[in-house]
């Protein structure tokens, strides 16, 4: 039915959300990915770092952009200041160095906090898309669209589905924090 094929995609958007959102949580490693977020005013545009350069990770905590355009290095370099990260870019004039430091365990559960409270959005999203999804369902029961006995299905369907990917967010989460907390 329509109306739990959608329940379905929306919920599976909101794992590719989460999952790319704690992806951009560092867990003691540099990652190209820390940088995904942050758009430099470039001419104008708002505009993502790896479209303006190579970034590379020649050792585990360290992350080197090399910029096609130099006139580019500042404006990374002052939007990088301006991000979440709190790192501190070094810019020799052909390269921007980012070393990320070692993460004292208070830096790391404060981190596994953030991916809690991440999880717990996603999980109040699905919650609200399964509450969607039931409200059209009753909308068509109202409507003689379906019988009573399809609305109980249906909404079976959706508490199932809800189920499994609450359960996948969870492990999604707990993976995370796993990383996070390793030293």
């Amino acid at each position: 039915m329509e109306v739990v094929e959608n329940a379905k995609d929306k919920m599976n958007k909101t794992i590719s959300v989460l999952k790319r959102d704690l992806s951009g949580l560092r867990a003691g490693r540099a990652n190209a990915q820390l940088l995904d977020r942050i758009m430099v005013d470039y001419y104008g545009t708002p505009t993502p770092i790896n479209q303006l350069g190579n970034i590379s990770s020649p050792e585990p905590r360290l992350l080197v952009i090399s910029v096609w355009d130099q006139k580019a290095l500042p404006l990374i370099e002052k939007a990088i200041q301006k991000s979440d990260l709190g790192i501190n870019p070094s810019n020799d004039g052909k390269v921007i160095r980012l070393t990320f430091p070692e993460l004292t365990s208070e830096r790391r559960k404060d981190l596994v906090k953030i991916v809690r409270k991440e999880g717990e959005q996603a999980k109040v999203a699905v919650r609200s898309i399964r509450r969607d999804a039931n409200e059209q369902i009753k909308k068509l029961l109202k409507e003689s669209e379906i019988t009573e006995d399809d609305q109980k299905r249906f909404e079976d369907q959706i508490q199932k589905l809800t189920d499994s990917i609450i359960k996948e967010l969870d492990q999604i989460v707990e993976d995370k924090e796993k990383e996070i907390m390793e030293v």
